[in-house]
């Protein structure tokens, strides 16, 4: 009998002390894969399992329950991890205790849809790569899906490279006669007929105006590039023609810039017009015509993130969680955004220093959140149409890739920060 006691005791304490061992995956310069870690995460999530985030605490690290298969899944994806123990763990938790450092609790994870066209390509989107290659589900939707109110089903929303003007991203002067061209105008157009409207610059507004209604309702939205600056002027311009005739038939009122409303958008105001066919901008809210940007490599083409409170503002903080503070600069047709247009209650996460420039910024509108990211791919400084796609294996380690990771894995924090 004390035997059968004896080795009950034994199985009792090697079972408790498997279970209360912890996996670690640091996002420090000891990780081997920085975007499949974040697949990881997910993955964990997908299994209802939460995950502790630990923001500024080796980069970002993730925390979760130790368990055979994630070790597996660490070891197949090229993930590195740590086991840790019970008091490991409490050694972790006293630090960041006393630090710049907050735990983050994920408790779900998101649903994602990526705005796409229906002729889009996977590699004309940086967001679409990181989610491939981290092994992340997403769903796609367009013009139809958004104006139908089926973006109630999603917590976080992504805008593919697009304009939201109904200008055809601006790309009359080189682009006309181009095949790809003429198509996506004829698509665009068929669509917006199929929808009821008469133009495709007044469909693409009132997509823009449907997306702020999803944001306003609780919904996450996170774009980049064109998807940006085009996004707000479509918002300011609701009812106002602001389109050449080459676009949608008819000229541009004469008085359109004096029509804007600034307060019908989210991140800036007081920008101009650049209504001519032939200039390929939206408005003055983009750097690129002013930079005078050097290739990639040069020291000069950085941008810089912000430090945030962990504990006070956690939610820039998640968003800027890297390995580096200093980060590769990278063009797009909206490249960054001028600071002097940027509304005072939007949080600037990013900035060049010492420059009218900013790159990376965040704010709430009603119940939602929207972040901008100016350029097109962290890892491709010039791309152009046609280039071939970015190959994410070459970059497991990209900073710019992480900070488009980390706005997919937010809205599975939500929660806790409702509550506090």
């Amino acid at each position: 009998m004390f035997k059968k006691f004896l080795l009950l005791i034994i199985i009792f304490l090697l079972v408790s002390t498997a279970f209360s061992q912890s996996l670690l995956i640091p996002m420090d310069l000891t990780q081997s894969d920085h975007l499949k870690a974040y697949g990881v995460a997910y993955w964990m999530l997908s299994q209802e399992v939460n995950v502790e985030w630990l923001l500024n605490y080796r980069g970002g690290s993730f925390l979760m329950p130790a368990a055979s298969p994630l070790e597996r899944l660490c070891r197949l994806w090229g993930v590195a991890y740590e086991l840790k123990s019970s008091s490991d763990v409490s050694a972790i938790f006293a630090e960041i205790e006393s630090g710049n450092m907050e735990r983050i609790l994920l408790e779900k994870a998101p649903e994602i849809a990526i705005y796409v066209p229906p002729n889009f390509q996977p590699w004309d989107d940086a967001v679409t790569l990181a989610l491939e290659y981290a092994e992340i589900p997403y769903e796609k939707v367009f013009d139809e899906e958004v104006l139908s109110g089926k973006l109630s089903k999603y917590d976080w929303l992504h805008l593919h490279h697009e304009d939201f003007t109904g200008q055809y991203g601006k790309f009359y002067a080189l682009y006309r006669g181009a095949k790809w061209y003429i198509e996506q105008q004829a698509l665009y157009e068929e669509i917006a007929h199929k929808l009821g409207y008469a133009t495709v610059t007044e469909e693409k507004k009132a997509v823009a105006r449907a997306i702020k209604d999803y944001v306003a309702k609780g919904g996450f939205l996170f774009a980049m590039c064109s998807a940006t600056d085009s996004y707000d002027v479509a918002l300011a311009a609701e009812g106002v023609d602001i389109a050449a005739a080459v676009f949608d038939g008819t000229p541009a009122d004469p008085n359109c810039q004096n029509m804007l409303d600034y307060s019908k958008t989210f991140a800036f105001e007081n920008f101009s017009l650049i209504t001519d066919p032939l200039v390929y901008e939206f408005s003055d809210i983009d750097t690129t015509p002013r930079t005078g940007r050097s290739p990639r490599g040069d020291m000069l083409d950085y941008f810089t993130l912000f430090e945030f409170s962990a504990k006070y503002d956690p939610v820039p903080t998640m968003l800027t969680q890297c390995h580096t503070s200093v980060v590769k600069g990278f063009m797009g047709q909206t490249t960054a955004f001028k600071k002097s247009l940027v509304k005072q209650s939007v949080t600037i996460m990013g900035e060049v220093e010492g420059a009218d420039e900013v790159k990376y910024l965040h704010g709430d509108f009603g119940k939602g959140t929207f972040t901008f990211f100016g350029g097109h791919d962290p890892e491709d400084y010039r791309h152009q149409v046609g280039d071939p796609p970015t190959q994410l294996e070459l970059y497991p380690n990209s900073p710019g890739y992480r900070l488009i990771l980390n706005n997919v894995l937010f809205p599975a924090a939500r929660k806790k920060e409702q509550k506090t």
